[in-house]
């Protein structure tokens, strides 16, 4: 029996088997081809493209994995594989594809060749710690995850050292990093002092007991919502973001605010939902136990959160610091989605996760061409640009435009969502502050356009001419930010259908 139960249990986690037999791959790969590396990138994107095959393969497979016996009536396992799950995991898979792609395009990273194996394989440690992170349902699996997660991104924030910023941003990470680690640790073991238990699902029950201490475990929950809140950049744990986002390769920048920040969320939802829900009523709403009042906390969080970046942004001047606030400001809008505990309110933060890949990557992707060209990120080196440049003008101007959230592009169709669940939730006074919020970022994202377009070009100003593959991706990840805008239905009906999260 137990035998079966092992074999089960790894065809059920066989994508991160994957992906660990692809990261000894490339170590060795490393080794073997010394001299001449550019295979490397092959591998590891074959690695993330087998991956993908199968995770898609067994996307809607349900179960528990390494599970344990309570009270021989439920196995409740270390990781829980369901739908919502494998979403997520979809979404890091993409996401990985696409910077292994930019990767190969980046001058920064090709400046770096004689380490390329490494960076790869740092990809990769990132890939595996969220692919557990997003499943796991232990509070022991989920810190080791976000270890994994978080050693390997350390290391790849700093990973060029070409400039004194890249070593002050893998250190500012480090630090920071270090803290809400240690401060999410102490939570846990609060968390097994009041009940001798790291599972979330034994966790739910055993603190709906009456003589619970209700003052110990809200401390205890704060704690580890700061290491959470750290990986999701939202405020007042965001500190660590506009520094690391200027300091890293454009690449890795671009890689942090899709994948990492998935994989936060993907957390923190079943957190929340596996351990504070009793039931889903018949509307669809979540019924949480009274020991924690995480509907104020999460709305002041989202609040602080999408206010600090947007006001923030609007007087930066480089544009990855810019795109970092922006990043910041949409962790407080995917949280508005939480906020109304409902199934809503999940299907909108997926919708917007799949829209945001498309139009933070591309915007990160335009950025990363420029700066090949130019050397330069500052908004002021954009002069003209729109003249000189129009393809890559005109694509970054759609990547902006739907980050601002306006129609017909997917940035408006993700808001729009999030609007109708608060709406839905009867949260008005929310939806008026975020739409004020959509306002305010306006000015920065026009701002760049201003520069672009409303100067004139001159003598200095460069021309960018990306190669063929980079203009089609470039053309790809556009149409596709316009496409979604207007025929959405599809990516409705597969969020839809990915709100299974495995529960008591």
């Amino acid at each position: 029996m137990e035998q079966t139960n092992l074999i089960q249990s790894l065809n059920l986690i066989l994508p991160e088997i994957v992906l660990t037999v692809f990261l000894v791959i490339l170590i060795l790969s490393d080794l073997i081809f010394h001299k001449n590396k550019s295979i490397i990138p092959y591998v590891a994107g074959t690695g993330i493209f087998i991956t993908g095959l199968i995770l898609i393969n067994q996307f809607y497979d349900n179960g528990f994995a390494f599970s344990q016996s309570i009270n021989s009536l439920r196995n409740y396992g270390m990781i829980a594989i369901d739908s919502f799950g494998s979403f997520f995991k979809v979404i890091v898979v993409i996401s990985s594809l696409l910077v292994v792609f930019f990767s190969y395009s980046s001058l920064e990273i090709k400046n770096t060749q004689d380490r390329i194996g490494e960076y790869y394989a740092l990809i990769y440690g990132m890939m595996i710690g969220m692919f557990f992170m997003i499943s796991a349902s232990d509070l022991i699996l989920i810190y080791l995850s976000m270890e994994l997660l978080s050693l390997s991104s350390y290391v790849l924030a700093g990973f060029i050292k070409l400039r004194d910023r890249n070593s002050e941003a893998a250190l500012k990470y480090l630090i920071y990093g270090a803290v809400s680690s240690g401060l999410m640790l102490f939570g846990i073991s609060l968390i097994y002092g009041l009940t001798g238990s790291t599972n979330l699902y034994i966790i739910n029950s055993l603190i709906q007991a009456p003589n619970i201490n209700l003052f110990t475990l809200s401390f205890a929950v704060i704690l580890i919502f700061a290491g959470i809140g750290y990986k999701i950049s939202s405020a007042p744990f965001h500190f660590w973001t506009p520094d690391v986002y200027e300091g890293a390769p454009i690449t890795i920048t671009a890689y942090l605010s899709i994948a990492s920040k998935a994989a936060g969320f993907a957390l923190l939802i079943r957190f929340i939902k596996t351990t504070f829900v009793s039931f889903v009523n018949s509307d669809g709403f979540w019924n949480l136990i009274d020991v924690f009042d995480w509907k104020s906390v999460l709305i002041v969080i989202s609040i602080l959160t999408m206010t600090l970046g947007n006001f923030s942004a609007l007087w930066q001047d480089n544009l990855k610091r810019m795109l970092a606030y922006s990043s910041i400001a949409h962790a407080g809008y995917i949280l508005l989605g939480l906020v109304v505990f409902s199934n809503q309110g999940l299907m909108a933060i997926l919708i917007y996760f799949v829209f945001y890949l498309i139009m933070n990557l591309g915007a990160f992707f335009v950025v990363m061409l420029i700066s090949n060209q130019i050397g330069s990120e500052e908004i002021d080196d954009y002069n003209g640009l729109g003249y000189t440049s129009p393809l890559i003008s005109v694509s970054l101007a759609i990547f902006l435009v739907s980050l601002t959230g306006i129609p017909p592009t997917v940035g408006f169709i993700g808001k729009l969502y999030l609007f109708i669940a608060l709406v839905d939730a009867k949260m008005i006074a929310v939806a008026v502050i975020a739409l004020l919020n959509t306002v305010v970022s306006l000015y920065y994202y026009i701002r760049v356009l201003k520069h672009m377009y409303l100067v004139k070009a001159d003598e200095n100003t460069p021309v960018i001419i990306p190669s063929t593959g980079n203009k089609l991706l470039v053309s790809i990840l556009a149409f596709a930010v316009v496409f979604f805008g207007v025929y959405f239905s599809p990516v409705i009906n597969f969020a839809k259908s990915c709100l299974i999260i495995l529960g008591l």
